[in-house]
């Protein structure tokens, strides 16, 4: 099983990925170690990435994914998967692939990346990547309210994923 944790960035998806990875004794996997050195330094001074820069990404991230499931692997990715077609390119339509979406308030996650030092993506660029968010159906997402605390998610991601 695949579980992808999504969200817009500072919602939480490395915390919690490797919280749920460690409870599970599952690999874990951050997509951000995915994008090109070019991807972060565009980031890094406060622009955010089009859909033609996130294509090699999209692209890498795409084959882990089928190496994984090929293996028979389980694994959590953070993976902000910020578009539909993102996140159908990268998954498709395999029931192995589980996607778990953090919600939570701007003004949250704004203090969370504010609060956040040595991470190229900076808090200016939070409004372009709520400007991006397509939200999934709830019939396509667990979704997960991120004001609650880390024990509580990993327990209610658990509880829903019956692993």
């Amino acid at each position: 099983m695949i579980i992808l944790i999504m969200g817009v960035a500072g919602s939480g998806k490395t915390t919690i990925g490797q919280a749920l990875a460690a409870a599970k004794e599952w690999e874990f996997h951050d997509a951000d170690t995915f994008h090109s050195a070019n991807s972060k330094a565009k980031m890094s001074r406060g622009e955010p990435l089009s859909d033609i820069d996130r294509q090699p990404w999209l692209q890498s991230l795409q084959i882990a994914i089928a190496k994984w499931l090929q293996a028979d692997k389980n694994v959590i990715l953070a993976c902000s998967a910020l578009k539909a077609s993102y996140r159908q390119f990268l998954c498709g339509d395999d029931p192995r692939v589980k996607l778990i979406y953090l919600t939570g308030n701007y003004e949250l996650i704004e203090q969370r990346l504010r609060d956040r030092h040595g991470h190229f993506m900076q808090a200016n660029l939070l409004q372009s990547q709520f400007d991006t968010l397509e939200a999934p159906n709830p019939d396509e997402a667990i979704y997960i309210d991120i004001s609650q605390d880390l024990s509580a998610i990993v327990q209610q991601i658990r509880n829903c994923l019956n692993v």
